[in-house]
């Protein structure tokens, strides 16, 4: 029973609280997390990959999947600045989606059909579905979900909005 009572210690004293709010058993290879049960960051500390792409004067792009260690969930958080448009159009063959307005308004244009969007309103794309956003006065922030699925994606670069009104 004292060897049983010992170990149930020794791994209590295993776990611990990682970089980033990265919750976790340590597994004793090395300083490395084993399996995370939780970690909580703030979208707007995650890497913005606007930049990389050439796309920071339309607004932001965050991927912080990775960051966060979702293995299955695919999530992106996006701003456009105020009257600009996503730098493409994309869609999907297997991953659908659902776009959150957190706040402002805009348009979305989704394969022929242009509608307005504003705060808090959520909408769902199915996989084949190619869509963009247009920010209006005040910009758009908004929040994206959806499964992943590696190298799931078409992106549309010039067009997909001339038969749009803006």
């Amino acid at each position: 029973m004292a060897g049983w009572r010992a170990e149930q210690k020794r791994r209590r004293a295993r776990r611990l609280t990682g970089a980033a709010g990265q919750r976790g058993i340590f597994t004793g290879r090395g300083d490395t997390l084993h399996r995370m049960s939780y970690t909580i960051r703030n979208l707007r500390d995650t890497e913005d990959l606007a930049p990389k792409h050439g796309l920071s004067e339309l607004g932001e792009a965050h991927f912080p999947r990775e960051e966060l260690g979702s293995e299955t969930i695919g999530l992106a958080y996006h701003v456009l600045r105020p009257g600009k448009r996503q730098g493409f159009a994309h869609r999907h063959s297997e991953a659908e989606e659902i776009y959150l307005v957190l706040s402002g308004d805009g348009k979305v244009k989704l394969d022929g059909d242009v509608r307005d969007v504003k705060a808090m309103d959520a909408i769902r794309v199915a996989p084949h579905v190619m869509r963009a956003f247009q920010a209006g006065g005040g910009g758009l922030e908004m929040l994206v979900f959806g499964p992943r699925h590696a190298g799931d994606g078409e992106m549309l670069n010039e067009g997909f909005w001339e038969d749009a009104e803006a």
